[in-house]
């Protein structure tokens, strides 16, 4: 069996994608590559192509010249969940700290693992903590994934997608006119185990995308399993492998790793991977608004495995926030062997009188 796996450069998918927001689309020929199902996901192909990920030592530094650091960096790349909000509750000192950055000429992204929302649902969520973000800001991996369909133009197979997730994926989707069914609709679904009993999925199913989705339900799973392993050529696409996530500011939570940890075990499929580490929305980044040096740009997150190793691979300057889910002593064990250039407590302690504006 073959999968349609991702091309050399999904920049072109990105625009289309980004294009498709305002509704305005020029579609350039893109060409697919296909690889076997079982060889290694979309995040090992991108690595054997640019080199084996980098490990570091964890030896890294608390921040202490904030001024400096913020005078060297142009480009400033925020994680969500746990950088600028935990839940629906807006982290201290976050507005000032942007409207800093903003009034100092930086130009600000926040590229989120998190696919429950599509760019338009973010917006309406910065919107309500307070803060002033456009679409174009916005890199989720629910627009990923609707990028990488655009890419390989899953659409011109004729086939739809099954969604083990939430809105944010079907909102992507619908932008690029690629037809889906599950997602929110089957929450409710129940199965009877009783002789006989089967639930019946749809041959038409071309590919599964699991995103974070709490409302995932044992019908879902059967049903993503009866498509990857039933249906010739079923792709399985994973929005992102975050094994925790912030849904409160109380506690972490069980994050996507677990859903598709759930389709992976009993389909022994390895997922196609769109969001971060994979490299394809910091390339689009880099593209579309000509940065010309990496290493002026600062990705800032709270997660080692998928934040910072997403900056590191990729040849930006990292920034580690304790105010998500990594703990200072976790990022300065013996067992942690990738290391950001420097950590902060939060991104308030970026404020600095001195920075120029």
């Amino acid at each position: 069996r073959v999968h349609t796996g991702p091309p050399k450069s999904m920049l072109g998918a990105l625009v289309v994608a980004g294009l498709a927001l305002s509704g305005s689309v020029s579609r350039a020929p893109q060409s697919a590559v296909t690889r076997s199902a079982t060889s290694p996901s979309f995040l090992h192909a991108v690595s054997k192509r640019a080199g084996a990920p980098r490990v570091h030592m964890a030896s890294c530094a608390r921040l202490a010249e904030a001024a400096a650091m913020i005078d060297s960096i142009d480009v400033f790349i925020f994680d969500c969940d746990g950088v600028i909000w935990k839940g629906d509750s807006l982290i201290n000192g976050v507005p000032e700290i942007l409207d800093m950055l903003r009034k100092a000429g930086k130009r600000i992204f926040f590229v989120t693992n998190n696919s429950t929302k599509s760019r338009k649902g973010y917006v309406g969520k910065f919107t309500s903590l307070g803060l002033s973000v456009t679409p174009e800001e916005i890199f989720s991996s629910s627009f990923a994934a609707a990028a990488y369909m655009e890419q390989i133009k899953f659409k011109a197979t004729g086939k739809k997608v099954y969604v083990v997730g939430e809105v944010g994926i079907e909102e992507e989707l619908d932008l690029i006119g690629v037809p889906h069914i599950g997602g929110p609709s089957d929450a409710d679904q129940k199965i009877e185990l009783k002789n006989g009993g089967m639930v019946h999925h749809d041959p038409d199913v071309g590919a599964v995308i699991v995103g974070f989705d709490r409302y995932i339900n044992y019908y879902k799973i059967q049903y993503a399993q009866l498509c990857i392993n039933e249906n010739p050529g079923c792709l399985f696409i994973a929005t992102n492998l975050d094994a925790v996530t912030h849904l409160t500011d109380a506690q972490e939570w069980a994050g996507n790793g677990a859903m598709v940890g759930a389709i992976k075990g009993c389909t022994k499929q390895e997922p196609i991977l769109v969001g971060k580490p994979s490299p394809l929305m910091i390339d689009y980044i880099v593209d579309k608004y000509k940065i010309a040096s990496r290493d002026r740009i600062c990705m800032v997150g709270d997660r080692l495995d998928t934040d910072i190793l997403f900056g590191r691979d990729n040849g930006l300057r990292t920034c580690l926030t304790l105010s998500g889910v990594t703990t200072e002593a976790k990022l300065l064990s013996a067992d942690n062997k990738i290391a950001p250039d420097f950590y902060v407590g939060s991104i308030a302690e970026f404020k600095s009188v001195s920075v120029a504006v």
